[in-house]
């Protein structure tokens, strides 16, 4: 498939070298990049303006967008039964004029980088990618109800198991944060890069997150001023406002700009337009309070505390928005975010309160005790899931049984550790099992297919990773 268009509809700016206005020498964009292969991560240092941060990026790991880019192309029609060029027209049609300058500078950047390393794509392709989640889960089920009521299937995705903790729920009476990335495995192989963002304004970021990505996607990132973010997904959640400003613009804006867990709440409220709707944890490591935003497009809630256990499994906790905005049953405890729900209240308020920590959190992540059958399974119940090897199929979702999909990676880190811009992370299932795709696709051909993109998600060890200063 093609991305780039000859006829460009967004201009993009090329630079390999830049000139110092004051000294009149070239300086080179990389000079303050680098990247580093690591446990199955791919950590990148960017620094500089927009442009800087994102040629650094699109040219550190040019070969990881290049793949990505090419997987989402095949795998999309198949998952939403629209084309990447449809996810491009949405890019130019009402996302790029709601991304500010400075983001469209960066995602500028972004090409610009990939363009000296010879990978052929272009502003449209990485607004799109940016904004996948959004687009194909939410956008796409409501575009379809309105040209046939009912054809929309709203399975907005209930991906990833969070936490974080403070005050006498923690080992140290200060916060903890902790979050697994749930998704298709074809896609969750590739949510490997460790990005260590220096802007040239704003806060010091270290976030996972995708290639091509100027947010974390999956949501887990600290900064220098001691605001933690990560969230789940509200299962099954319909809504949607293109004229409003893009999720993954608000999520970068959120994590650069927020000094306050009331600055992250206004930057994600205003302009919200309802795509990937979460509940965001939050952390502010200066005042050792959490909390809650439920944000809805119609309904949002914020609940806070010093001391405190909150959880995310993508269930909704207020029921005006349950109600009026998603089609999820809560009283289905054989669901998947109901399951894992039962399952983390149990740990963070019963057999781990006071004693959460780091390697604790790692425990939790990792976990795989279905507390719909109180025993040990590999299945969509447990906090680290393994649909691929439960029969059972998936409703929320719409995937079948034996699908591969489920935790693909975890991350923790703590108020100590965020004080150092540090966190904890595992790419490949934290349990430590691998997936193997020739074992698999023998025993469920059905979904062979795959195979194009997806072979082996292997797991990693625990790997500590340090902001540079």
């Amino acid at each position: 498939m093609k991305f780039f268009s000859s006829t460009k509809l967004i201009p993009v700016f090329f630079f390999v070298v830049i000139i110092s206005c004051q000294t009149g020498k070239k300086e080179n964009p990389l000079a303050k990049a680098s990247r580093e292969n690591k446990n199955g991560w791919v950590y990148i240092h960017l620094e500089g303006t927009p442009s800087e941060i994102g040629y650094q990026h699109g040219y550190l790991i040019a070969d990881e967008i290049d793949t990505a880019l090419k997987m989402f192309a095949y795998f999309i029609p198949h998952a939403t039964k629209k084309d990447w060029a449809f996810y491009r027209n949405c890019a130019k049609d009402f996302l790029w004029d709601k991304i500010d300058r400075e983001y469209k500078d960066e995602i500028n950047g972004i090409v610009a980088g990939l363009h000296a390393k010879q990978k052929n794509y272009d502003s449209l392709d990485i607004a799109a990618l940016n904004a996948y989640e959004e687009l194909a889960y939410y956008y796409v089920p409501q575009l379809m109800d309105k040209m046939k009521p009912g054809s929309g299937d709203n399975k907005a995705p209930g991906n990833c198991s969070a936490f974080i903790a403070t005050g006498s729920y923690t080992k140290d009476g200060k916060i903890v944060m902790g979050h697994n990335n749930w998704t298709d495995y074809i896609v969750g192989q590739h949510w490997n890069i460790i990005a260590d963002i220096i802007p040239e304004h704003g806060n010091h970021i270290l976030m996972d997150c995708f290639p091509g990505f100027i947010h974390s996607g999956d949501d887990f990132l600290i900064t220098n001023n001691g605001i933690l973010i990560t969230e789940t997904t509200i299962t099954q959640f319909k809504g949607f406002d293109s004229t409003a400003i893009p999720e993954f613009v608000r999520a970068r804006k959120a994590a650069q700009y927020s000094n306050s867990i009331d600055d992250v709440v206004r930057i994600f409220t205003e302009g919200n337009n309802g795509g990937y709707a979460n509940d965001w944890l939050i952390g502010d490591t200066k005042t050792n309070e959490v909390a809650k935003l439920e944000l809805g497009l119609k309904n949002v809630r914020v609940w806070r505390s010093k001391d405190t256990a909150m959880i995310g499994s993508n269930f909704a906790s207020d029921s005006t928005l349950i109600a009026q905005e998603t089609t999820f049953n809560v009283h289905d405890n054989t669901s998947s975010p109901n399951a894992r729900k039962l399952r983390m209240e149990k740990l963070v308020e019963v057999d781990l309160k006071g004693k959460i920590d780091a390697e604790t959190g790692k425990q939790i992540e990792a976990d795989h005790v279905d507390a719909t059958a109180n025993k040990n399974e590999n299945n969509r119940c447990v906090i680290c899931g393994h649909i691929d090897e439960d029969g059972k199929g998936c409703a929320e979702w719409d995937e079948p049984a034996y699908y591969p999909m489920g935790a693909v990676q975890g991350k923790v880190t703590t108020a100590s550790l965020a004080k150092d811009m540090k966190f904890w992370a595992h790419m490949g299932h934290p349990c430590g099992q691998d997936f193997i795709g020739a074992e698999f696709y023998k025993k469920h051909p059905e979904h062979a297919w795959l195979s194009k993109y997806l072979m082996n998600m292997p797991a990693y060890p625990w790997t500590l990773f340090e902001a540079k200063k």
